[in-house]
C-alpha cells in the first residue's frame, strides 16, 4: 500500500499539525541532548519554507495520569527551537482546544500531547480535536510510529490528508537498506537491560546476521546459563529460553570476561574476571579486554553494522570502555552502520562519533518493532488514509 509524502503536496497557506518526535533528556530546565530535536528540524524548516500555519505537537517522558509536570513541559524544547529558528514567530501553547491564530511562515508549539486525557488510550474525541487543528497532518515521529495513540495514529481516521514527513520517509529507507539483501558480512549488536523484551528481535538478528554481539543485562542472561553471575543484572525466569536462543544459532558472541564490582556507584573500582570466577557478591557492568578485542576483531571486517544499545554501564567511566571501544571501532567502520535507540544516542553523543555513523534513528522501540518485521501502527495509519480518501 502506498503512503503520502509531505514532500509532495502543496502545503502553502495550510495548516501542517506535524507529529515530531521531541521527547529528549531535559534536566533542570536545561536540554541534555538535542540529537532528536536537530533530526525534526529540517522538516519544521521545510515546512516554514513553504510558508505552511505549522503546528507541532510531540510527547515528552511519562507523565502520571496525563496531568501536568513541569518536568515533563516542552516549554524547555519551545525556547530552544524560538532561538534556532529566528527567523520567524514562534509561539507556545498549553490549550489545544483555542490555540493561537499564525500566518503562513510562522510557528505554534503545543504542550506535552501526554498531559491530554485519552492520549495513552488512543481516545477518538481527543483525535478528532487533533484533527480539527488542521488541514494536513504530518507524521514525522519515528520514534513513537510503535504507538498507537491519539496523537500518532487515532488522528488519521479522522484527517483527510495524513502523511509522512522527511524523517519518517528517511527512517524506513534506510532500515531497509540494512535489512534487505545487506552488504556482508552484516553483524548486529543489542545491549541493554532486558532480554524478555528484545527476544524477538535478537530471533530475527541472529537469523539474518553473521554475527549477533550481546552486551549489558542481556548478555548476562546468556552467562547465566552455564555460569553464576552473582548479583548481576539479568532475568533467570528467561535463562532456558536465552539456551535455546543460543542454541539454536551458533553465531551469538558472548562475553568471555567481564569488568565487575561489588556496588552499583560511579566511583565503584573495577575488576577484570572470568565468568566462572564471578562471586555471588559481585555485578557485571562492562566487558572485559579480551571481550573488547574480539569484538573489535568482528565489527572491524563488518560491511553492515546494525547497533542497539551499550553493552555496559557506560555512565560509570569505570564500565565504560566496552562501550566506548564498540562505540568508537563502529565509527572507523567503512561500511554501512545504522544505530537506534535511546541510550545508544547519548553513547554517539558521549563519544562525538555521530558524524562517522551512516544513519542515526531516533527510534528505540520502533527501530526494534521494524527491525523484528512487525508493520508499525502509525505506517497502517498513514496506508489506510491514503486508501480511504484518493478513492
Amino acid at each position: 500500500m502506498k503512503i503520502r509524502n509531505m514532500n509532495e503536496l502543496d502545503i502553502q497557506n495550510k495548516r501542517v499539525l506535524i507529529r515530531c518526535d521531541l521527547n529528549v533528556p531535559i534536566q533542570n530546565g536545561i536540554i541534555q541532548s538535542d540529537a532528536r530535536i536537530l533530526a525534526s528540524l529540517p522538516t519544521i524548516e521545510l515546512a516554514l519554507q513553504k510558508k505552511a500555519k505549522v503546528i507541532i505537537m510531540s510527547h515528552l517522558g511519562r507523565p502520571k495520569n496525563e496531568c501536568y509536570e513541569k518536568k515533563y513541559s516542552l516549554f524547555p524544547v519551545f525556547k530552544y527551537l524560538k532561538k534556532k529558528i529566528n527567523y520567524t514567530k514562534v509561539y507556545f501553547s498549553d490549550n489545544y482546544s483555542n490555540i493561537t491564530p499564525i500566518k503562513p511562515g510562522e510557528m505554534l508549539i503545543l504542550e506535552n500531547v501526554r498531559f491530554n486525557s485519552g492520549e495513552l488510550k488512543n481516545d477518538a474525541i481527543l483525535s478528532k480535536r487533533y484533527s480539527n487543528l488542521c488541514d494536513i497532518f504530518v507524521m514525522d515521529a519515528f520514534g513513537s510510529a510503535h504507538r498507537k495513540q491519539a496523537s500518532t495514529y487515532g488522528i488519521g481516521k479522522f484527517v483527510n490528508i495524513a502523511c509522512a514527513g522527511p524523517l519518517l520517509i528517511s527512517e524506513i529507507t534506510m532500515l531497509k537498506k540494512a535489512l534487505k539483501n545487506p552488504q556482508r558480512p552484516m553483524i548486529s549488536i543489542v545491549g541493554g537491560s532486558k532480554v524478555s523484551t528484545k527476544f524477538n528481535v535478537l530471533n530475527k538478528l541472529s537469523s539474518i546476521s553473521d554475527t549477533l554481539i550481546v552486551g549489558g543485562g542481556i548478555a548476562n542472561t546468556f552467562l547465566a546459563i552455564d555460569y553464576n553471575v552473582g548479583k548481576s543484572l539479568h532475568e533467570p525466569e528467561f535463562v532456558l529460553k536465552a539456551k535455546k536462543l543460543r542454541d539454536n544459532y551458533k553465531n551469538i558472541v558472548i562475553p568471555i570476561d567481564s569488568r565487575v564490582g561489588k556496588n552499583f556507584s560511579d566511583t565503584e573500582p573495577c575488576i577484570i574476571k572470568l565468568p566462572s570466577k564471578i562471586k555471588e557478591n559481585e555485578e557485571i557492568m562492562d566487558f572485559g579486554d579480551e571481550t573488547i578485542k574480539k569484538v573489535v576483531k568482528i565489527i572491524e571486517k563488518a560491511k553492515t553494522i546494525i547497533w542497539n544499545g551499550p553493552v555496559g554501564v557506560f555512565e560509570f567511566f569505570n564500565f565504560r570502555k566496552g562501550t566506548e571501544n564498540i562505540a568508537k571501532a563502529i565509527a572507523n567502520n567503512s561500511g554501512f552502520s545504522i544505530a537506534g535507540g535511546g541510550d545508544t544516542l547519548s553513547v554517539i553523543d558521549m563519544f562525538s562519533i555521530k558524524n562517522k555513523i551512516s544513519y542515526i534513528s531516533t527510534g528505540g522501540g520502533a527501530f526494534l518493532e521494524f527491525i523484528e518485521g512487525k508493520k508499525l501502527p502509525a505506517i497502517n495509519m498513514l496506508e489506510k488514509n491514503f486508501s480511504i480518501n484518493t478513492k
